[in-house]
């Protein structure tokens, strides 16, 4: 059975009255983690992309460029997205059964808030409900305030990123602490290691991103120490 079908059953089960801890409990081995994740990814980015009242074309184009979607599992994605839609359940319910199902402080908690980052980014404008959201979201996932803004500068900077916020740094680093840091976050983007997680391999995309901007900020920190 494909993923999108295995998708689709599982939220159709929802649909059907199962309840998230019922459908999530069989999903907890890989390779259903990654329909799990991708549930994840389509239920909370749905709700987050409505935050600011609408949902655009980019936002869409922007989950379809994490998860491609072959011609011949068109008429399964569909479904999924229609069933989706009929879900009644509050974003908080899915952000809770993933942190159950991948524990306190497992990265692909991190890995998901980067996905929707990429969403809400997608439009050119990040709302101030959007951020609440996110917030929110992050909260359930344990990520503490200095990883959600290490996160959000990757991609929402309302200037240009200081280099520190976006390897998760205190202003006053040095930079051995910025080196360490810096490869810390390039060996969790390798994608080798984010499909060991239970991730898709689509979702392998959306760390392109993120290593730019990882790489861009020590290069800044480097040379300024070199001057």
């Amino acid at each position: 059975m494909s993923l999108w079908s295995r998708i689709a059953d599982a939220i159709s089960a929802l649909a059907a009255g199962e309840s998230l801890s019922e459908v999530f409990g069989r999903l907890r081995t890989r390779p259903e983690r990654s329909v799990a994740f991708t549930i994840a990814v389509i239920a909370l980015g749905a709700k987050m992309a409505k935050a600011d009242g609408r949902v655009t074309r980019d936002e869409v184009s922007a989950f379809r460029e994490v998860f491609h979607i072959p011609p011949d599992e068109e008429a399964s994605a569909a479904r999924v997205f229609d069933l989706a839609r009929q879900d009644v359940a509050g974003f908080d319910a899915y952000a809770r059964r993933i942190r159950a199902m991948f524990g306190d402080g497992d990265p692909v908690l991190s890995d998901l808030m980067v996905g929707l980052f990429y969403v809400a980014a997608a439009d050119g404008q990040y709302h101030p409900r959007e951020d609440e959201f996110l917030q929110e979201v992050a909260g359930i996932f344990g990520i503490d305030d200095r990883q959600f803004r290490s996160i959000r500068a990757r991609f929402i900077p309302a200037s240009e990123p200081d280099p520190y916020d976006v390897l998760g740094l205190d202003a006053d680093a040095n930079v051995e602490e910025a080196r360490a840091a810096w490869r810390r976050l390039v060996r969790e983007s390798h994608p080798d290691r984010m499909i060991a997680r239970g991730l898709p391999e689509e979702a392998v995309r959306i760390a392109e991103r993120r290593l730019i901007a990882v790489n861009r900020a020590w290069e800044e920190i480097s040379a300024g120490h070199a001057a």
